[in-house]
């Protein structure tokens, strides 16, 4: 017999995406600006932006970052 907790948890359930954790991934993106995003694409223009990337690598570096996340 065992103690363990039931697994109340669903893996497939993506994990919503705060604007502290874009912002503590992508600094020079405020709070405010975070919070405003709708989508994914607002992310990539962002990043784009403000760490003057190219829009596929923006979209590379918030892809992985966002994988299994949701806005």
């Amino acid at each position: 017999m065992t103690n363990a907790q039931p697994n109340t948890a669903t893996p497939a359930t993506p994990q919503k995406i705060l604007s502290k954790d874009i912002h503590a991934k992508w600094e020079k993106i405020s709070d405010t600006e975070a919070s405003a995003m709708k989508a994914k694409s607002d992310l990539v223009s962002q990043v784009q932006s403000k760490y003057s990337l190219s829009q596929e690598q923006a979209q590379k570096d918030v892809n992985i970052w966002a994988n299994g996340r949701d806005f």
